[in-house]
């Protein structure tokens, strides 16, 4: 399983993969995104090219990804700045057409690797146009948060419960082509909807690629304070025996784990609606 921080601070993505996260993620996106998730505890980026290049020379041999803006007049300047600094991926948020897709593909030009975040149900709707250009894309991750607020839903995980996730996934994989989608919390918090149980549908569905939730960073941007307060190792530690266990598990238990997280997700929405009724 890859699992991806996101950071623009050298000192925090040392610590990050000194503790066993395998990709750090530079997110470059601000195009619009404080509209769509101003009102939710999400990441917002404040990075840029320069802070794909400063971690690149504290962390010579890691993985990085950048996330640029949707596609735009400007697009080519985002991606070249991105390459010349150093990054290994660059993933392409927010696009709605196959041509957008066809567009950042001759943008790279070969030169990184591309990772798709379908997070809109134009994407989703023409996932079989946009896969139609498999040969330049290298990975497909699913963004919970946009989708779910694009297709109207009360709960990122609705589109777990549902069905959605499942559907995308067995598109991608036809092509060959790594998924993952979301993020995940610490093993063993008290969510909504546990990390365990999310943990057994990126099995279940095959998935390679997960993103590290703010309950990584807890909001702390100092990595002394961050390392008082949470052993990361010990975290990453507890997802892989999760993973492994999972790995092990039959397809009936697959199943069942499956059916909790259905319920989990039905409670949770239950108990906001009866919250909103009072």
């Amino acid at each position: 399983m890859i699992y991806m921080f996101i950071t623009n601070e050298p000192d925090m993505a040392q610590y990050a993969w000194e503790s066993g996260v395998n990709r750090i993620f530079v997110d470059m996106e601000w195009m619009g995104k404080y509209e769509r998730q101003g009102f939710l505890d999400t990441h917002m980026a404040l990075s840029t090219s320069d802070d794909v290049g400063a971690i690149r020379k504290r962390l010579p041999d890691a993985e990085i990804m950048t996330r640029i803006n949707p596609v735009h007049p400007e697009s080519y300047m985002e991606i070249d700045a991105s390459i010349e600094a150093g990054t290994d991926l660059i993933m392409l948020p927010m696009f709605n057409t196959a041509d957008e897709v066809e567009k950042v593909i001759r943008l790279i030009d070969g030169r990184v690797r591309l990772c798709l975040l379908l997070e809109t149900p134009q994407a989703l709707t023409r996932i079989d146009d946009i896969l139609e250009y498999s040969a330049g894309i290298d990975e497909i991750h699913l963004g919970l948060n946009d989708l779910h607020l694009g297709m109207g839903l009360d709960f990122m995980f609705e589109l777990l419960s549902g069905g959605i996730v499942e559907y995308a996934a067995r598109k991608i994989q036809q092509h060959d082509i790594r998924f993952g989608f979301g993020g995940v919390a610490r093993v063993g918090r008290k969510d909504a909807v546990p990390a365990k149980l999310i943990l057994g549908e990126h099995i279940r569905l095959h998935s390679e690629m997960v993103i590290l939730s703010r309950a990584f960073r807890m909001g702390i941007n100092d990595v002394t304070e961050l390392k008082s307060k949470i052993n990361l190792p010990n975290e990453i530690k507890r997802l892989d025996e999760c993973l492994d266990g999972f790995r092990k598990s039959s397809q009936k238990q697959l199943e069942d784990n499956r059916r909790k997280l259905v319920i989990a997700v039905r409670n949770f929405l239950s108990s906001k609606r009866e919250a909103l009724t009072v």
